[in-house]
């Protein structure tokens, strides 16, 4: 018997499979071009199988495929002269690409290629009809494959305007519910962190520190959580080893509707099935579809966030949240945003606020207020306009900011699962020991798994300190920063105005020269129909 040396063509068998090219019958699964070829290589004498490439979920239309590209680098190395597939489908089906290795590239290299089923054997004389018949087989496929993309295309445009859910993975806050893939379901532990997100920015926090917050205790980040979720998710844009939290993926939770409910997909495509670079789409051509799913916030809260986004709410570096009436307040005149100033008198400070193109020497009047009689007129006219109304629609949008309890069974969650992080870091601490001295470790090691696990222990630790002040806190306020709901409702007065009320019935104040105000109002269809506005002095 002839040894593997003597053998004249070393084989590698190639083997594809691609749900997207509409390859789901059995007579093309795995297994069977597996046993196809192997078989048709023991009928054959002078060839020896030295290998196996699979492209298990890979398109034909290119080739730019991990296995082939592997097939090819065996090739340049000499490792192999030959090549079988169980048929020119399998090898590709792109029309351009498929001709030019079969008529150039194989050849140069010296390759021998052989398609089982087609019958094809690029080492025995082909005849006039091989010609013919082996270009218009690759022609074939390729429109094959162009038809298959294009009803694949058709499905799930009909899915997306069906308001089902089209993606590999849910956005952070949802899971795929089990009944239905197509269907989002709430995840009971996200869609907590998302409401505290849309809650602290009505509260006036930036995105950085939304962001800082959830990295100080510890919160997996949307790219993180989906790991731990076991979901094989890879992303270009991760620089860390471990993701961390930031303004950019803040602002996206922000922004994105589907957690009022709506679902807006196809906003971007690829612009034919052989080109995989995806395009941006124009805004007119997404489809937008309401009431798809559970909302984890009210689309009152949705949209109060939103506007926020809209306004100039930035952060004096000396506070941790925004002004109460950051991007409320507007110049009567020139429209322009207002800027607060503090103002040092006899040993005391007073607030004002100037028109910002007054004091940038724009060429408007001065228009100055203090915030001391500015809260007082807005406490004024919404005293005033509450007994107008039945404001049962607006006090119950307005308690859903209210947090407090359920963010007390967050925090206490999230104790119980740094606790256990940190007796697992222990634990290992206690038997990384234990290896070192049955040698299962060497002292360099033993010394590097040491100084990550105490690392790993104290940060849990720090986070878990985080974690019971912010618990103690919440516990001592005891909802107090929502209280003034209740209280209006039953006292009908203010007694201070706090970010969430300013932004939830405030849609902008003007100041006009002389210290006079306009306030206009949220919520005009309660206020009355004929109140569209409020001066006070």
């Amino acid at each position: 018997m002839p040894t593997q040396q003597e053998i004249p063509y070393r084989a590698a068998a190639y083997l594809r499979l691609s749900r997207e090219d509409g390859d789901k019958a059995e007579s093309d699964s795995i297994q069977s071009q597996r046993a196809l070829i192997t078989r048709f290589v023991q009928s054959m004498p002078d060839i020896c199988l030295c290998s196996e490439h699979v492209d298990d979920g890979f398109s034909g239309v290119d080739f730019n495929r991990p296995a082939f590209q592997r097939m090819m680098e065996d090739v340049k190395a000499g490792k192999i002269n030959c090549i079988v597939v169980k048929d020119l489908s399998r090898f590709g089906r792109n029309y351009i690409e498929a001709g030019r290795y079969l008529e150039r590239i194989f050849p140069f290299l010296g390759v021998r290629f052989i398609a089982v089923n087609d019958g094809y054997d690029s080492a025995k004389e082909r005849t006039p009809a091989d010609e013919i018949l082996i270009p218009f087989k690759n022609l074939i496929n390729d429109a094959y494959s162009r038809d298959i993309s294009v009803k694949i295309r058709s499905q799930l445009e009909i899915k997306r305007q069906k308001g089902e859910f089209i993606g590999s993975f849910p956005p952070y806050g949802y899971l795929k519910s089990n009944d239905n893939k197509n269907k989002l379901a709430v995840d009971p532990y996200a869609s907590r962190i998302v409401r505290d997100i849309f809650a602290w920015k009505l509260e006036g926090l930036s995105h950085q520190a939304i962001a800082d917050r959830l990295n100080d205790v510890g919160e997996p980040s949307p790219l993180e959580y989906k790991r731990l979720l076991g979901w094989r998710f890879a992303t270009s844009f991760q620089t860390l080893s471990k993701a961390r939290w930031t303004a950019v993926a803040v602002g996206r939770i922000l922004q994105n509707p589907v957690y009022a409910g709506h679902l807006i997909q196809g906003r971007e495509s690829t612009p034919n099935h052989k080109i995989k670079r995806r395009l941006r789409k124009p805004e007119h051509q997404w489809i937008r579809v309401e009431n798809t799913h559970e909302p984890i916030i009210s689309q009152e809260m949705f949209h109060l966030a939103n506007r926020l986004l809209t306004q100039d709410t930035r952060i004096s570096p000396k506070a941790e949240t925004a002004y109460p009436f950051s991007g409320l307040l507007f110049c009567a005149d020139c429209k322009s945003g207002m800027v607060r100033r503090t103002i040092p008198s006899g040993g005391k400070k007073y607030i004002y606020y100037y028109c910002s193109q007054n004091k940038a020497g724009g060429g408007c009047a001065t228009h100055c207020i203090s915030e001391q009689a500015l809260e007082k007129a807005v406490l004024k006219v919404l005293q005033q306009h509450i007994a107008l109304l039945d404001g049962e629609r607006v006090f119950s949008c307005l308690e859903t900011l209210s947090l407090g309890q359920e963010e007390l069974q967050k925090i206490d969650h999230q104790l119980r699962l740094k606790q256990e992080e940190i007796q697992k870091y222990q634990s290992l601490l206690a038997s990384l020991y234990e290896d070192w001295k049955s040698g299962i470790l060497d002292d360099e090691e033993y010394l590097e798994f040491q100084t990550i696990y105490r690392q790993k222990c104290r940060e849990t630790k720090e986070a878990t300190q985080k974690l019971q002040q912010e618990r103690s806190l919440l516990l001592a306020d005891n909802g107090k920063d929502s209280d003034w709901v209740e209280t209006f409702r039953q006292h009908q007065a203010f007694t201070k105005l706090s970010r969430k009320a300013a932004v939830s019935l405030l849609e902008r104040i003007e100041v006009h020269s002389g210290g006079r105000v306009e306030i206009y109002l949220r919520y005009r269809d309660e206020w009355g129909p004929t109140v569209q506005k409020e001066e006070a002095v």
